[in-house]
Parts: C-alpha cells; sequence; structure tokens
C-alpha cells in the first residue's frame, strides 16, 4: 500500500487519494480481521475488526508473530509456519481451525492468507483476513445433532413398530403353547419323568413370555401399572436383592438427594429397569468396583440435553467405574438385540427395554461413558406436583371367589389357536362357553343366546375390543366384558373400566380375571 510519503517523492494525488481510500475502508471494518504479516510472520497492520474478535490493540500486538493467535497444540505441530509456506509456495491458504482471542478463550476462524510479492517476485509478506465463525459453527452443529436425533428416533420408532408387532405375534403362540401344556399336565398321569419334560416346556415357554415382555417394553406397548411413589423407599427395598444379584466383587454406594419428590412410573418395571443397570454396571467391572445409585431432582427447561419437556422431573442415576464404551458403541446400546455379551450371554434387549420403558412413561434414558472411565446411565421420569394425591387404582390380583355355578361365556378372538386355548381353560374352569371370531359375530351370537360374560380380545381387524366393548355397552349394560391384550394397545384417553388380562395368560390369571367380573357384575346388579 503507497504512503503519504512515497507520494510526494513521485507519486500523484490520485493515487494517494485511492490508498487513503482503500486504508480508511479495511481499518473501518469490523467483521473481519483483516491485517498483514513481514515474511516471518510478524503483525505489520491491524484493523478494527481484528481488535474486535481477537482482543489486542494495535500497540499490543503490531511487531509480534501471528502465532499467538493459534492454539497450544496447534503451534507445538508447527502449524503456523505450514500456512504460510502453504500460502507463499501455492499462492494462497484458506482453511478452518481454533484461534485463541487475548483472553484465551477459542473461538472457531475462518482463515484465508494471500502471499505479498514485489515487481521482482520477492515475497514482502501476507495479507491474512479472519472471520469468527463460531456462532455459525455452533448452529451448524446444532442443526447436525438435531438431524441425527431425528434420524435415531425415526430408526428406533420403525424397531419399535416391528419389534411389537413380531411381540405380539409370538405373545399369541406363546398363549396357545403354555395354555395347552397347563393343560396336559393336570391330565398326564403322575409320571415324574413325563412331568419333568413338560415342567422343562412351560418354563421354556415363560422365558420367551418374559422375552416379549422386554421386546414390548422397547417398543412402548406394555402394559404399566404407572402411579405416583417413593422412589428412595423402592431402591432402599431393593438392597438385599441387589447384594445377592451383583455379588460381593460390586461395592454399592446410595446418594439420594433429601426432599426428592414422588415420580410417576410403574414401580415393578422401574426395579426391573433398574436391577438390568446395575448388572449391566457389575459386568462392566471385570475386576470388581463401585456402583453409585443416586436421584436428584431438577427442572428441565424449555432446552435440555434430554429433550424432555419443560417441567419438574427426577433423574435416577447408575455410575459405575468399569471400563466404559467407545463412541460407536454408546451410540448402539439401546439398539435392540444389541450386545457386547459373548453368544448365550445377553439377549441385548436389557437397554433397549429401560429405554423403551422411560419413553413410555414420559421419561428419558440418557447414556454417557468413556472409554476406560466408565458410564453414568440416567432415568429421568416425571416428578409428582404435591397437590396430586396417590391413586391406586383396581387390581385384579384378587384371589378368584369360589364359583357357586358354571358361567356361560362369549369368547372372542380372531386367532383360533388362542381361541380354542381359552375355550379348553374356561371348559376346564367349569364353564360353557361359545366362540366367535370377529366382532361381528359376536353381536350376532349376543342377539341370540344369553350370556353371563364375554372375553374378547383386543387387536382384530374390522372391529377392536374396545369398539365390540362399546357395542356391548350399549346394548346390555349389564354384561361384564374382559379385554385380554398382549399389549398396551389401548387408544390414549380411552376411560375403559373393563378389566384387563394380559396375553399370554395362565389357567389361574383367567380364573382371577372372571371372579373379578363377576364380583362386578354383583355389585352392579
Amino acid at each position: 500500500m503507497p504512503t503519504v510519503e512515497a507520494v510526494k517523492a513521485g507519486g500523484n494525488v490520485s493515487t494517494l487519494d485511492e490508498a487513503a481510500r482503500y486504508r480508511i475502508l479495511v481499518e473501518a471494518v469490523t467483521d473481519y480481521a483483516i491485517y498483514m504479516l513481514d515474511p516471518s510472520g510478524a503483525v505489520t497492520s491491524w484493523n478494527a475488526g481484528a481488535q474486535r474478535i481477537k482482543g489486542y490493540a494495535p500497540d499490543e500486538i503490531i511487531g509480534r508473530n501471528f502465532s499467538r493467535f493459534y492454539t497450544e497444540e496447534d503451534r507445538a505441530q508447527g502449524l503456523p509456519q505450514r500456512v504460510l509456506a502453504i500460502s507463499a509456495r501455492e499462492g494462497k491458504f484458506e482453511g478452518e481451525g481454533w484461534r485463541v482471542r487475548k483472553d484465551g478463550s477459542r473461538f472457531w476462524a475462518h482463515v484465508v492468507i494471500d502471499p505479498i510479492r514485489d515487481a521482482d517476485g520477492m515475497l514482502t509478506g501476507f495479507a491474512k483476513v479472519t472471520r469468527d465463525m463460531t456462532e455459525q459453527r455452533e448452529t451448524q452443529e446444532a442443526l447436525r445433532r438435531a438431524r441425527e436425533a431425528l434420524f435415531q428416533s425415526q430408526k428406533m420408532e420403525a424397531v419399535g413398530q416391528l419389534t411389537g408387532g413380531v411381540a405380539h405375534d409370538f405373545n399369541n403362540l406363546l398363549m396357545a403353547v403354555l395354555g395347552s401344556l397347563e393343560l396336559l399336565r393336570k391330565r398326564l398321569p403322575d409320571d415324574p419323568q413325563q412331568l419333568r419334560l413338560l415342567d422343562n416346556a412351560i418354563l421354556g415357554a415363560r422365558r420367551g413370555a418374559t422375552l416379549t415382555q422386554r421386546m414390548l417394553a422397547f417398543a412402548r406397548r406394555q402394559e404399566l401399572d404407572v402411579r405416583p411413589f417413593d422412589l428412595p423407599a423402592l431402591v432402599d427395598g431393593m438392597g438385599d436383592l441387589l447384594d445377592r444379584s451383583l455379588g460381593v466383587d460390586a461395592e454399592i454406594e446410595m446418594l439420594f438427594a433429601e426432599g426428592l419428590p414422588q415420580i410417576v412410573a410403574d414401580e415393578n418395571q422401574l426395579e426391573l429397569a433398574l436391577l438390568n443397570l446395575c448388572v449391566n454396571a457389575r459386568d462392566a467391572m471385570k475386576k470388581g468396583g463401585r456402583i453409585s445409585i443416586g436421584a436428584r431432582a431438577e427442572h428441565v427447561g424449555p432446552i435440555h440435553a434430554s429433550g424432555l419437556a419443560e417441567g419438574d422431573y427426577v433423574c435416577l442415576s447408575v455410575t459405575d467405574t468399569g471400563e466404559g464404551m467407545d463412541a460407536d458403541t454408546l451410540a448402539r446400546a439401546t439398539e435392540p438385540f444389541f450386545t457386547t455379551k459373548g453368544v448365550g450371554k445377553g439377549t441385548g434387549l436389557g437397554l433397549s427395554m429401560v429405554h423403551g420403558m422411560t419413553e413410555q412413561m414420559g421419561g428419558r434414558l440418557l447414556l454417557s461413558s468413556t472409554l476406560g472411565q466408565g458410564t453414568v446411565a440416567e432415568i429421568w421420569l416425571p416428578a409428582v406436583a404435591e397437590a396430586v394425591q396417590t391413586r391406586r387404582a383396581e387390581s385384579l390380583s384378587r384371589e378368584p371367589a369360589p364359583a357357586s355355578s358354571s358361567l356361560k361365556v362369549l369368547a372372542v378372538d380372531d386367532d383360533r389357536l388362542v381361541l380354542f386355548n381359552t375355550t379348553a381353560m374356561l371348559e376346564d374352569l367349569g364353564h360353557s362357553v361359545m366362540e366367535a371370531v370377529s366382532g361381528e359375530e359376536a353381536l350376532e351370537l349376543l342377539r341370540e343366546h344369553h350370556f353371563d360374560l364375554v372375553i374378547t380380545d383386543q387387536s382384530m381387524p374390522r372391529m377392536t375390543g374396545i369398539q365390540l366393548w362399546d357395542a356391548i355397552r350399549a346394548q346390555w349394560p349389564d354384561l361384564p366384558v374382559i379385554l385380554a391384550t398382549g399389549y398396551a394397545e389401548i387408544p390414549g384417553g380411552t376411560q375403559l373400566n373393563a378389566p384387563r388380562l394380559s396375553k399370554p395368560f395362565s389357567e389361574r390369571d383367567l380364573a382371577k380375571a372372571v371372579a373379578a367380573a363377576g364380583c362386578r357384575r354383583q355389585v352392579a346388579g
């Protein structure tokens, strides 16, 4: 850039005016740091944008090497010298990276360095332009995370729908297997060898039922008994179970904040989830270690790492001192059937079950882990407002009252295998049964015959169990109905007073439900 002295020595007024205007323009720019370097990298000029972005006044930086703007790691690797060499060799350097302000804070910079040469082609310095891109980078990073979260959510939703559908069909198969095995056991002669084989088959079928419950939990389609309760009391009551399950190599530490509000959850499912997290923590500590179980109350604002709706929550955490997970393993940890354990040592449904259960109860499962430094698993669940009182739903767990006489029952299910077993169990209990394979057929039989009770499947084509129940309530309001369902498929907001029977059910479960439905009718009549 021509100086005033150069112009006086032989320049012209127009050149002076142009140079002055250019210098004023550059010095006034505040959105870009624009400055000059000599061939060694020392700063020779400094504009207002450089002062605003980097924090140095001109007298603090002119004459000093520009390498001070680089991070300590980049200086150790010789990056400042390399970028000048690239600019001189290739005619330009352009890149992005972390840079350091005067106060030590870092910002993300977009940098362009152009070499300056004289008329003979000799390098006389560099022109450097730096732009602070921190805000744009953070916005792009937030957008990237949002897209990844959306993709993960869509992927998990698709897998959940598939898993839930498979589990529902599998439940029906197990219903047929378990029902037939239990009825067969009652009819076999007292042969220890035969009974042992039969009991082994029943045990295997029940393990299959447990597997489907975990699949349904991941798919957020299991039946939940959600109610308010005290979390510390629940964990305290699990002390003996945790000690027996985790063994002597795992030291258990309890860290609960004072005055925790109640949470809204299914106690049994939360116990299972906590046990699962603790067993995972134990398995991650090959040589033993400490498992810390804690809880704290926290208000979640509009923007929170959990992505939860705004409100009050209780965070239950399980922290271990184990081997931790790398980023790839952590990203897949809640996927169904994904496991790092050996063949036969894990189903890969534990964390996916916890994930689905917490989501279904309005909460969230968060995992954080560093390889070699352990893992933290957090279950966030809604807290109960002080004004909310504990409400206990009517339970079907009562022992069935002795039947004074047999009932005439209408059994409705579109799956003939399940229908056959339901009928067989009802008849074994001393009731007479008629069958229907659809809601429409059931209504026709109800118009033609008298029944004391209806047992209907929920998931049926054309007319669901709830729709059939509505039709029955409209025409035969005193007729008891039991709704049999394999998972939580009741539409939200449905006010359902009919007792429910979870598939796969045993003859004992069926007897309890029939007795409960009979009691309802006696009260109503």
